[in-house]
């Protein structure tokens, strides 16, 4: 168990079971994606915080997926960017990246900093990810951009970490390897695509609302335990139904 401050909900504590596997199939990996657990190196996590619930786990419909506008703009501004898929490494290149946009995080939005250790980069994003954990390397001019990492499983991809240059904002990297991770599951003709978690009212996930048609997991299902997902809208949908009604 790990107890820290909250990320999410100011004043409120985390606690996180970690479950250390050393060997993992794929199957095994899909089952507790299923169930909201996260992959981290060889680590899987999942939230146990005392009186509360606030946490849940979502994933992307991909069958009755809508582009959006903007969305399609985002991928039509990306025509130029290449993209490589491949096991996760890391390179100079890759802690540059990582590096620099954390101290771009933490100017803009106040996350905590330093810059990591070739180490801990190495224990939670390359460590553990057997033959189903990937690394999408995004490219303009020639140039790393992009790393988004993920877990390619028996029923969809499942995010677990993304990292971008802060000086390309036209190109709105951060949404468009989203929209790649819909596009790839959809080429593989897989269902979903696990997004993590969804805290209601913080504004680090309010870009989840824009992945329409979402599903969200009833509580914290055990591994012998069937899960239960249902169809989630988004408050700030119903917020602008209601204007529209009243208009």
């Amino acid at each position: 168990m790990d107890d820290n401050p909250c990320s999410y909900i100011p004043g409120n504590r985390t606690r996180m079971n970690y479950k250390q596997v050393d060997v993992v199939s794929k199957t095994f990996a899909t089952a507790v994606a299923q169930r909201g657990w996260r992959r981290f190196g060889k680590n899987f996590v999942y939230p146990v915080c005392f009186g509360c619930t606030a946490c849940k786990s979502m994933r992307i419909e991909i069958a009755n997926y809508k582009y959006s506008k903007s969305q399609r703009k985002t991928i039509n501004r990306n025509e130029e960017t290449k993209i490589t898929i491949q096991t996760p490494r890391i390179t100079p290149e890759h802690l540059k990246l990582y590096n620099k946009y954390h101290a771009y995080k933490a100017k803009l939005d106040g996350w905590k900093h330093q810059d990591v250790s070739r180490q801990e980069y190495y224990e939670n994003f390359v460590d553990g990810a057997h033959d189903f954990g990937k690394e999408l390397l995004y490219f303009i001019d020639d140039k790393l951009v992009a790393v988004d990492l993920v877990d390619i499983l028996d029923d969809g991809v499942s995010s677990v970490y993304c990292y971008y240059d802060p000086d390309y904002p036209r190109n709105s990297l951060g949404t468009y390897s989203l929209l790649y991770q819909i596009k790839l599951a959809e080429n593989l003709g897989l269902d979903w695509v696990y997004l993590g978690y969804w805290v209601e009212g913080c504004k680090a996930f309010e870009y989840k609302e824009n992945f329409q048609p979402m599903e969200i997991l009833e509580g914290y299902p055990r591994i012998s335990e069937k899960p239960k997902w249902k169809k989630w809208v988004p408050s700030s949908v119903y917020r602008h139904s209601a204007r529209k009604v009243n208009h």
